[in-house]
Parts: C-alpha cells; sequence; structure tokens
C-alpha cells in the first residue's frame, strides 16, 4: 500500500492554518474538477486532492494522520503498512476520521486509516444541517481505541487512559489535546467490545445530556500469547525428549496461575493441548490452547556432541526429508 502525503496532495506545510488549508483546496479544486478541467488526469488528481481535504481540514484526523506520519516520516510513494493498533488512544467524536463516503471512494491508505471505522461509527449519527445548532440536542458521542493486557481481561483493572485529541484554535492552528480518564475495566471483556462511559463525549445544547465516549478494547500484542474471542492461544516449548517421551512441565498463565501441564508422548508438529475453561472469563469461559513448539539445545561441549553422536546412531535410518522426496 503507497502512503499518501496529504500535505503535499494539497501544496502546504505541516503547519498551515485551516484557512491556508481551505485556500489550497479551493484552488486545486478549480483547477481540476472534472466538469471544467481540461487536464488528462483531472479525474485521479481531484480524487486526491478531495481525499487530502477529508483529512487535512479536520482537525481529529490530521493530527492522528500527522502523528502516524512522524513515526517514522513517510515518504509518498513508500510501501507501508499501518503499526498494529496505531491510532490506540485517539479520540474520535461521532463522525470523525472519514466523510462518511462509500468504499472505493478514497485510496487504499485512507480506507485502512479512516473509512471503515469512520463509517461504523457515524453509522447511527443523526445529521443537522440547518448551520446553527437546534435549541437542543443531545452531545456527540466519541470513540476511541485502548490498549489493554490480557491480564486485564482475567481480574479485571482499573487503569487512568491518556487520551488524546485536537480542536481548531480562533486562528486556524491545530491545537492537540489531551485528557485522562479513570477507567474500570470488567474480568471477562473481550478484544473489540465496547466499555462505554457515559456522559464523558460532547456536551448538549440547550441543557440536553452529553453525548457519551465508547472505548474500543484492544490487547497489547504479546509474544507469550493472543486471544480469538475468548480463547487464548499460548506457545508452550518443549525439548526433544519431553516431545518424544512426554513429561510434566509448569506453565505461566494469562491469569498469572502457575499451572502443572501432562505432555503427552509422542511429537506432533502442530500439536494443540486444550484446557478447557482457562481462557479468558465468560458464561462460559473460553479455552486455554498450549501450541507445542520444539526446541533443540546446543551442542557447544564435548559430552553434548557426543549426545547427538549416540542419537544419530540410535536412528540409523531416519531421514529427516523423506517426506520432501529426498532419497534414503
Amino acid at each position: 500500500m503507497e502512503f499518501k502525503d496529504y500535505y503535499q496532495t494539497l501544496g502546504v506545510s505541516p503547519t498551515a492554518t485551516a484557512d491556508e488549508i481551505k485556500k489550497a483546496y479551493r484552488k486545486l479544486a478549480r483547477k481540476y474538477h472534472p466538469d471544467v478541467s481540461k487536464e488528462p488526469d483531472a479525474v485521479a488528481r481531484m480524487t486526491a486532492v478531495n481525499e487530502a481535504n477529508a483529512v487535512l481540514s479536520d482537525p481529529e484526523k490530521r493530527a492522528a494522520y500527522d502523528r502516524l506520519a512522524q513515526e517514522p516520516r513517510m515518504q509518498p510513494g513508500q510501501d507501508f503498512r499501518p503499526p498494529p493498533h496505531w491510532d490506540a488512544g485517539f479520540e474520535f467524536s461521532d463522525g470523525a476520521g472519514g466523510p462518511g463516503g462509500a468504499p472505493g471512494d478514497y485510496s487504499d491508505f485512507f480506507e485502512q486509516l479512516f473509512g471503515r471505522a469512520a463509517r461504523a461509527r457515524g453509522a447511527g449519527r443523526s445529521e443537522h444541517t440547518s448551520g446553527r445548532p437546534p435549541p437542543t440536542q443531545r452531545g456527540a458521542d466519541h470513540h476511541a481505541r485502548i490498549e489493554l493486557d490480557l491480564a486485564d481481561a482475567y481480574q479485571g483493572a482499573e487503569r487512568t487512559l491518556t487520551l488524546q485529541s485536537a480542536h481548531q484554535a480562533d486562528d486556524g492552528s491545530l491545537v492537540r489535546d489531551e485528557r485522562h480518564l479513570a477507567v474500570k475495566i470488567p474480568q471477562g471483556v473481550r478484544e473489540g467490545q465496547l466499555i462505554r462511559l457515559a456522559g464523558q463525549g460532547s456536551p448538549g445544547w440547550g441543557g440536553a445530556p452529553a453525548g457519551d465516549l465508547f472505548l474500543e478494547v484492544l490487547f497489547k500484542p504479546d509474544p507469550r500469547w493472543r486471544a480469538e474471542g475468548r480463547d487464548v492461544y499460548q506457545p508452550l516449548v518443549v525439548a526433544p525428549w519431553e516431545a518424544a517421551l512426554g513429561a510434566s512441565v509448569e506453565v505461566g498463565t494469562p491469569g498469572g496461575s502457575v499451572i502443572e501441564v501432562a505432555v503427552p508422548a509422542g511429537w506432533k508438529a502442530g500439536r494443540k493441548l486444550r484446557l478447557k475453561g482457562r481462557g479468558i472469563p465468560g458464561t462460559p469461559p473460553g479455552d486455554l490452547y498450549l501450541e507445542l513448539h520444539m526446541a533443540l539445545p546446543p551442542a557447544t561441549t564435548d559430552a553434548e556432541r557426543a549426545a547427538y553422536a549416540a542419537l544419530a546412531q540410535a536412528f540409523p535410518h531416519y531421514n529427516p526429508r523423506a517426506a520432501q522426496g529426498a532419497q534414503p
């Protein structure tokens, strides 16, 4: 996927004010609008200009884009994949994060960052188009993605979260905002689940109640385990003799306990051990799957090399490449 430099597309600097962005957009729209432009690539250029303006004209989208583009600073045309959970901790009001257009109106780059999530956020949002707020109206809901440790889902927790957003100052400059919230994480929370904080969205008009803040749960990437729904998958490394002969091993779990697990004799690649009910708590709870991986010890001493030589002599006809068609 190609990285898009929206500032370059509009011909403005990263410090441009809202008024400068608006003027640049209008100038380019007059030049490339398909109804009036004689440029051979007018449609493609106008699409790119619209996309850049959709991001840079909205303070929340622009601030999120700026944070991503600086880690590290990307170049236009460079192959790009957004880091996992790149927007975790960034707060959007309803409708922010994308213009709500149909899929295909914008590039894959835009869709990956803003498009799908924005349409989901704005799906139930009511519009008010009179140009001024109504006498009374409930405040807009806000949404943010947050990263938690998997252990929080097992035990529940209280966390102080830092959420970032942005707004436009009177002079048109971008002002980044930050707020801290104490949040109770319920036991058994799953990835993708929404935690609702009532009244933490935008203020209402005319005495109407404020909107709510919805926190979408993400689990921090962790090489020790991963979650799929309520089920949890954890790699378990065993020695060759444990894989061949079976063994009883101690295993630390995401819930914090250490349990003894019987590894059955007879190694099979891709084998999993299911520990029923030891996944994320719930009704019913998920399961914990131990994915077996075999590790070969190094042969750095004479005794270790002799042990490998004895193993080779014990299996004179074993050919690990036989399945690949190698000759015995």
